[in-house]
C-alpha cells in the first residue's frame, strides 16, 4: 500500500502543528491528503503565512465541500487520519457522526474501517460537552492527544515543543522520526 495519510486541519489555533506534521510526512515521501475547514485554512494563513500553493507536491488538498472525494470512501486505503489541531466544533461533528463536510466524513470513514484516527484538540478549557465528545470518539476507536508538549527533552525553542507533539502523533502510527529526544530515564 502507498504510504498515505489523511490530515485534517480545523479552525482551532495551532495550525503550526498541522504544518509541521504535513511537512515531516512529505519529507519522508508520504502522500498526504490534506482537508481543511474554511476557518482552518484562514487560521493557517493568519498564524503561519502559508497558503495552498506553498505545500509540497506530494500534498493533495481536498475541498472540504467535496463529498465525492476519495477520502469519503472506505475503499481509499490510507494508514489513518490525524485531525490537528481539532476545534471543538469539528470534534462534536465527528463524535455525533455528522458528515456534511469532507473532514468529518473522512474521520467517520477512518473509524468505520478500523484505521487509526488521532484527534489533537487544541482549545481549552474543556467543558463537559467537549469531554463527553472526546469520550465518545475514544470509545469508537479514536486516540485523543491534546496538544500538551512534554518538557523532559529540555526544549529551547517553540519549534521544539511543536516537534514533541508532532513526534508523539507519529508514534501512534509507528512512524520513525527524530523530532525530539526520547526519555531514557535518570
Amino acid at each position: 500500500m502507498t504510504k498515505r495519510m489523511i490530515v485534517g486541519l480545523t479552525g482551532a489555533s495551532g495550525s503550526t502543528y498541522a504544518l509541521t506534521l504535513v511537512n515531516v510526512l512529505a519529507a519522508m515521501d508520504w502522500q498526504v491528503d490534506l482537508v481543511m475547514s474554511p476557518t482552518g485554512e484562514k487560521v493557517l494563513a493568519y498564524e503561519t503565512g502559508v497558503e495552498r500553493a506553498d505545500f509540497p507536491k506530494n500534498v493533495q488538498i481536498h475541498e472540504n465541500t467535496n463529498l465525492f472525494s476519495a477520502l469519503a470512501s472506505g475503499s481509499y486505503r490510507t494508514y489513518g487520519m490525524v485531525v490537528i489541531p481539532c476545534s471543538m466544533n469539528t470534534l462534536g461533528l465527528m463524535a455525533t457522526g455528522t458528515g456534511d463536510h469532507l473532514l468529518a466524513r473522512a474521520a467517520q470513514v477512518t473509524l468505520k474501517e478500523r484505521r487509526p484516527l488521532v484527534v489533537v484538540p487544541r482549545e481549552m478549557p474543556y467543558n463537559i460537552i467537549h469531554l463527553e465528545n472526546m469520550l465518545r470518539l475514544a470509545r469508537a476507536g479514536a486516540t485523543i492527544m491534546p496538544a500538551s508538549p512534554g518538557f523532559y527533552h529540555q526544549p529551547k525553542e517553540i519549534q521544539d515543543l511543536i516537534n514533541h507533539v508532532v513526534g508523539r502523533v507519529l508514534d501512534q502510527f509507528g512512524i520513525e522520526h527524530t523530532l525530539f529526544q526520547r526519555w531514557s530515564g535518570l
